[in-house]
């Protein structure tokens, strides 16, 4: 006959197993709300005292800590404070079949409800091995108008010129997404920023590359040339306001290489997952350019994208 202790310990494995089938990274899209919207969360210990994770979505558009983690039964519950202020952000979900179906709204505000599911983030095994050859170079700007590109937000009204071969937006506008959808890419891109402006470029329209007024300021992850909220530079290479800039982007797979005004910035780093920009989570297919407009002003006169083919 076994022990009561035994039994008991029998009796908690399986809702501890259940629990821990909530770790890992996922990939989450919203299904329900004005804009559909792509977010990003990594759990670890569910179930323990030692539960942790990280969150990342448009609230704030931060790397959150997650405050609260529990599983009742088959049901998680996290929570965030978006940059530690403000109200709380409440999620729940269920795994249904391999896959998290869940709901977010702000504490108190059950207007705010917003529905999702979530998928585990993919293994994706291209690296940066030198095997990657270029292709035939894509100008996505043509110089003389928006072809080629769209509004992300076809809600908010369409703001973005081009005059002398230059494209600009007059914010508040829309974020630009291209047409086209890219796997493995170099960009080069010369682009204009005047005081204060704070913009940047989506890759597979999941990861952005911060493009930010920031002259002389020490670097940090919502820095120049940073992976927004996830990797900074180890310099600020930027130039004044009112210069022209370049960025040199090189991603294959989930490594990623920036180059800003000629300074090699991040090397070969490693992507973990999406970044506030993203509007898809299908991290293992191609996916198009973002150039962000809604926030404050910004100027585009090259922008070439070069396939990386085997």
């Amino acid at each position: 006959m076994r022990s009561l202790p035994g039994l008991l310990l029998l009796a908690v494995l399986p809702a501890f197993s259940a629990a821990t089938d909530f770790d890992g990274r996922w990939d989450i899209t919203t299904t329900s709300g004005s804009q559909m919207r792509a977010w990003w969360v990594e759990l670890t210990g569910a179930g323990t005292p030692a539960a942790a994770g990280k969150f990342v979505s448009a609230f704030g558009g931060d790397m959150n800590k997650i405050t609260t983690i529990d599983v009742n039964g088959d049901e998680l519950t996290f929570t965030i404070a978006p940059n530690g202020r403000g109200v709380k952000r409440v999620f729940h979900a269920r795994l249904v079949g391999g896959k998290l179906e869940g709901t977010s709204e702000s504490e108190g505000q059950p207007t705010s409800l917003v529905k999702w599911t979530g998928v585990r983030a993919p293994a994706i095994a291209d690296k940066d091995d030198g095997s990657w050859k270029e292709g035939k170079p894509i100008q996505l700007f043509n110089g003389k108008d928006t072809s080629g590109w769209k509004a992300l937000n076809p809600g908010l009204a369409f703001k973005w010129t081009v005059v002398d071969g230059i494209m600009r937006n007059a914010p508040p506008t829309t974020d630009l997404i291209s047409e086209q959808k890219f796997w493995n890419f170099t960009l080069h891109t010369d682009f204009r920023i005047v005081e204060h402006s704070n913009s940047g470029i989506g890759l597979r329209g999941r990861y952005e590359i911060q493009i930010l007024e920031d002259y002389g300021k020490p670097p940090n992850t919502h820095g120049a040339a940073a992976l927004y909220s996830r990797i900074a530079p180890p310099v600020n290479a930027s130039k004044p306001a009112g210069e022209w800039q370049s960025y040199d982007i090189r991603l294959v797979g989930r490594q990623l290489t920036v180059v800003h005004n000629g300074t090699k910035v991040l090397d070969k780093v490693e992507v973990e997952g999406l970044t506030a920009i993203a509007n898809n989570a299908d991290e293992a297919q191609p996916g198009p350019f973002i150039i962000q407009g809604d926030h404050s002003y910004v100027e585009i006169k090259s922008f070439v994208v070069t396939p990386l083919v085997h």
